[in-house]
């Protein structure tokens, strides 16, 4: 929550004064009847009622005061609104390395599935587009509103010999530019549709013509996130069987990379070690691209809430203690 007036919370340091002052003049009262020798008098003064039902009123009255101070600073929340229109682009490492089986069956089909879980989760209306790459990035599928097509490409993934980063960074911002390129002013941009790039690779950049944080930059240029995923364990290898050249080489993925591409763009990072997290990720990130926070006002009800205290504060009092609080 915040407040377009913050200021006028200052106010509610009357709250607790005036709960004190209350007090002291009901105690104020109390010594005053006692002086009366005459009880009828006295019970005129005094009239029978429960204890606890002299503090409710005022309580009550009390609250209602302060959701009205809160209702002048003007609150608002921040409230999750289905976006009407999204594109992003899913980037897959398939580099040799994604086929370590430190992430079952194997870390590209672990990948596989959870592209294909993330696909399913995405409303309709959004354009997906599906970049392969290894030693170069590869367009497996262009910016689309048929999610079927991307879950068929990614199951004809084939393996690579480098991981190019900052390439596949590069060409998904160009299949993002045409819808993002009319948006100049990026406050107008932030309050439009979503266009966003999800990246995951389990190494090291090893190929490619352009770094990774220079294509980070391109993203940024034009005010698109990348969010990206380090997929694998430290102790990850893959093996090479060429019969008697037969070698096995570690393959630990990059987070230090990944996490910088991330912060660079006003994206996140995420580390996944196993399936069963990737497809969390995946699934999270995609209920969180299915909506967009807006903030609304919410002084309407707080001076609701307000005016309901008082007028039950002001009848309790009225039925109670026969005066207004």
């Amino acid at each position: 929550m915040r407040f377009e007036w913050p200021l006028l919370l200052l106010l509610l340091a009357v709250i607790p004064l005036a709960g004190v002052a209350y007090l002291i003049a009901e105690r104020r009262r109390a010594r005053y009847a006692v002086r009366f020798t005459n009880l009828d008098v006295l019970a005129t003064v005094l009239p029978a009622t429960r204890p606890w039902r002299l503090y409710v009123p005022p309580a009550l009255f009390l609250l209602a005061l302060a959701s009205l101070i809160v209702a002048l600073a003007r609150p608002q929340v921040s409230l999750a609104v289905a976006r009407d229109q999204a594109s992003i682009v899913l980037a897959v490492d398939t580099s040799g390395s994604m086929y370590a089986t430190d992430v079952k069956p194997t870390r590209l089909g672990a990948a596989q599935a959870a592209v294909d879980q993330f696909v399913r989760k995405l409303p309709g209306r959004y354009q997906v587009g599906l970049i392969a790459f290894s030693t170069e990035p590869q367009v497996a599928v262009p910016l689309t509103h048929d999610h079927q097509l991307i879950e068929q490409s990614v199951n004809y993934f084939y393996p690579g010999a480098g991981t190019a980063i900052g390439d596949a960074i590069a060409r998904s911002v160009d299949l993002l530019r045409p819808v993002v390129a009319p948006v100049a002013d990026q406050q107008a941009r932030t309050k439009g549709p979503l266009a966003a790039i999800l990246l995951l690779s389990d190494g090291a950049q090893t190929r490619g013509e352009l770094q990774p944080l220079d294509g980070a930059r391109r993203a940024k240029s034009l005010g698109i996130p990348i969010y990206t995923v380090a997929l694998g364990t430290p102790n990850g290898t893959v093996t090479f069987d060429r019969g008697p050249f037969a070698r096995t080489i570690p393959v630990p993925p990059d987070p230090v990379t990944l996490r910088q591409i991330a912060a660079a763009t006003g994206g996140e990072f995420f580390a996944a070690r196993s399936s069963t997290r990737l497809t969390d990720v995946y699934r999270s990130l995609a209920s969180r691209f299915g909506s967009r926070h807006e903030w609304r006002e919410a002084t309407f009800g707080f001076l609701g809430s307000g005016a309901v205290l008082l007028l039950l504060a002001t009848g309790l009092s009225a039925r109670w203690l026969n005066r207004i609080p």
